[in-house]
């Protein structure tokens, strides 16, 4: 036992290295992914419900319910309505911030003040993206009836969606302890 708790101990920078990594994969991935229609219409909702982010769409925000797309399935006059709400070209353009902010993340492992910038940029997008479980009415699970054994809807029941994005609280603490890490690679370099 002993031994390993040294092996665990001498690999801490690797593992935060390992951190950035997977912090890479998941931005490019989740970045990437904002290029197609099922993802940017999937978080309409996050986004039109959001005072942080409302402003990148065009249309109101109940509006939207009447136009939501089943993932998977291609309805034309709703992605009409999401070509004029806005929709594709703000996802388009988050995905590529998402992604950039998962490079910076990865090159903090040969440069330090790139890393610092991704680790505080993934803590700031993290952040933001838990807020939408306090401003998005869908992220908890609706009252659809039934009593058996007891009704599950509401607070703290997460919808699908918000699942994904309690995530982020991990992220967050991550964006933080790869800024701390090349906070302290840069003041050893003065």
């Amino acid at each position: 036992m002993n031994s390993l708790i040294s092996i665990l101990a001498k690999s801490q920078s690797l593992f935060i290295n390992l951190t950035r990594f997977s912090i890479f994969v998941v931005m490019v991935w989740i970045g990437g992914l904002k290029a197609f229609q099922y993802e940017a219409d999937g978080i309409v909702p996050f986004v039109a419900n959001s005072p942080l982010m409302s402003f990148f769409y065009n249309k109101e925000t109940p509006e939207y319910n009447m136009y939501k797309n089943p993932e998977g399935k291609t309805v034309q006059k709703n992605i009409d309505w999401h070509k004029a709400n806005g929709t594709y070209l703000f996802s388009y353009g988050l995905g590529a911030v998402i992604i950039v902010i998962g490079l910076l993340t990865l090159l903090g492992i040969w440069y330090s003040k790139i890393g610092f910038f991704g680790g505080l940029l993934t803590f700031g997008m993290s952040l933001v993206t838990l807020t939408f479980l306090i401003t998005t009415p869908e992220v908890y699970v609706p009252n659809l009836g039934g009593d058996f054994p007891t009704p599950q809807y509401g607070f703290p029941y997460l919808s699908g969606a918000s699942r994904l994005v309690i995530k982020d609280v991990i992220m967050m603490g991550a964006g933080l302890i790869i800024a701390s890490d090349s906070a302290k690679k840069i003041l050893s370099l003065k």
